[in-house]
């Protein structure tokens, strides 16, 4: 496959109506120290209004994440601050936080709910999911609650060493069930989780449920400075994605390069709204030394607004 194809299924699916500054390109080889993201890192952007968060009481569950053996595994790490892969993460991040807590006509309805999902399994979305709540939890005034929301084939737990339940499902079936009792504090100061909690054969209906909006409305109101990131079901996979993504404000889409075909894509992106803000992010796209991206598998290496992914190739 030429390199114009790989990458035309993320040129062509930009927004028309997007800012250009917003599309962003790992273009860090001509990066040095003063010039990278990284000085922008806690510069947290401007709160909604002028709510004052009420104080978070002390979860009950704590979990010691690895970090030693995350990184070795690939993951960002609070320390990991001039990695190519911090940087490209800086950049997704930016236009997510610019919606959900910008001003005026960049404001997002519920921009502080964030879905990560794709077409397909194994395409790297709880990757994303994870490295994206690790960037977020950067930011200065700013913390971060990742939810396991994938709660037919969750890799989660195993990935981070969490326990899996009691969390989410357990509290969509037990609306006395408090989320302070099943939220887990992490080693990250500014970072908590939610686990996915029991396995349920009405999972799909229980996300759709009113007591999902209970939830997630309480999740994204209580406060104010927090942002919440599902990573969720893939869409041709569940309907649970679907169900999931009407109480979402931002919706991230990653798509395995060399492997995810536009008919495939187009599908999946129809299933969403298209009033929603939805971040495309290219993964595991091979690129040469010296070229636009760095020669290196596995990372990500555009993120940009999708138009239904219209005429595009892979």
């Amino acid at each position: 496959m030429s390199e114009d194809k790989k990458l035309s299924l993320i040129e062509r699916a930009v927004s028309r109506s997007v800012d250009p500054a917003s599309l962003q390109r790992s273009r860090l080889d001509g990066a040095d120290d003063g010039q990278s993201g990284s000085s922008q890192e806690g510069v947290a952007s401007a709160d909604r209004g002028a709510t004052t968060a009420r104080p978070e009481q002390p979860s009950q569950r704590r979990c010691e994440l690895d970090l030693a053996r995350l990184e070795a595994d690939g993951f960002l790490v609070p320390a990991d601050g001039r990695s190519q892969l911090a940087e490209e993460f800086r950049m997704i991040k930016r236009p997510l936080l610019s919606n959900a807590f910008g001003t005026g006509a960049t404001l997002v309805a519920d921009g502080n709910l964030i879905m990560v999902t794709s077409t397909y399994p194994s395409e790297g979305k709880t990757f994303t999911a994870i490295n994206l709540a690790m960037s977020l939890a950067k930011e200065i005034g700013k913390t971060v609650m990742l939810v396991d929301a994938d709660v037919g084939r969750s890799s989660f737990h195993r990935v981070l060493g969490t326990p899996s339940s009691p969390g989410l499902i357990d509290a969509l079936l037990d609306q006395h069930l408090s989320l302070g009792d099943i939220i887990i504090e992490t080693n990250i100061p500014n970072l908590r989780i939610l686990p996915k909690g029991r396995s349920h054969n009405l999972a799909n209906e229980l996300l759709a449920s009113s007591s999902m909006a209970r939830i997630t409305r309480e999740l994204a109101d209580r406060y104010p400075d927090r942002i919440i990131v599902f990573d969720s079901p893939p869409l041709l996979i569940t309907n649970e994605a679907v169900a999931l993504s009407a109480h979402m404000g931002q919706i991230v889409f990653v798509i395995e390069a060399e492997r995810t075909v536009q008919s495939a894509v187009k599908e999946a992106l129809g299933l969403l709204d298209a009033d929603k803000p939805i971040g495309l992010v290219l993964n595991k796209a091979r690129r040469p030394v010296g070229g636009d991206f760095y020669g290196h598998y596995g990372h990500y290496g555009y993120y940009g607004y999708s138009d239904r992914a219209e005429g595009a190739t892979a």
